[in-house]
């Protein structure tokens, strides 16, 4: 058995704030009122962190990369009939198409936030630039299908994570704190070193800067 850095620190550190946002999200959604400002807020840093992993995947840790997501039908089918794990040392082909679904709905849900309107007090700063009836489409799908589709992901994703542990006995959740995984062989290991972490944090400033502009927009 042999250890390999899987999960660079962008990677690790992407996913965890992330899952706080998202959990920043629900809570001032359900509490409304004054807390709206920071469900605002969450929801502009999942749109910073989502333009982050896009990036990300093309440059950055091997296993992050979208290159090793294993989403072919081909690949699915021969993880469930257990063929060998050596190639999907990062997501297995379940773990990407979960990754990816869950992605793309919070791209969706984040997207009609940003032209929602309660018409109440809440308004999202791109409403101005859609058609009357697609805000109205939009803030409905984002308190409604939207919210319900994102919770019903992360309650898949956590109950998979639950899953491993009670009945393969493995834990994923170790590796994405550290990056480590312990191997039966060696594999490519992704680089984590000061050079691309420093290169995270420019794609990360820029794409920061990238949603400031875009929630700044003026009528």
């Amino acid at each position: 058995m042999v250890t390999v850095r899987i999960w660079d620190l962008p990677t690790r550190l992407f996913h965890w704030a992330l899952a706080l946002c998202v959990l920043g999200l629900f809570v001032t959604a359900e509490l409304g009122g004054n807390a709206m400002v920071w469900h605002f807020r969450f929801g502009f840093c999942v749109l910073t962190l989502l333009l982050f992993r896009l990036a990300w995947g093309l440059f950055g840790g091997y296993w992050s990369r979208w290159t090793q997501f294993p989403l072919r039908p081909s690949a699915v089918a021969a993880y469930l009939q257990g063929r060998s794990m050596l190639g999907w040392s990062g997501h297995n082909p379940l773990g990407s198409w979960s990754v990816v679904v869950l992605l793309l709905a919070l791209a969706v849900q984040v997207a009609t936030g940003l032209v929602s309107d309660d018409e109440i007090a809440n308004v999202g700063p791109l409403s101005f630039l859609v058609p009357g009836k697609w805000v109205t489409w939009a803030t409905s799908w984002h308190k409604d299908w939207g919210q319900s589709i994102v919770l019903l992901l992360v309650i898949l994703h956590v109950s998979a994570l639950v899953w491993y542990r009670v009945k393969k006995n493995i834990s994923l959740v170790p590796a994405m704190l550290h990056g480590d995984k312990l191997l039966p062989e060696p594999v490519t290991a992704s680089q984590d070193h000061f050079v691309p972490r420093l290169l995270a944090f420019v794609v990360l400033m820029l794409s920061a800067l990238t949603v400031y502009f875009l929630v700044t927009i003026q009528p």
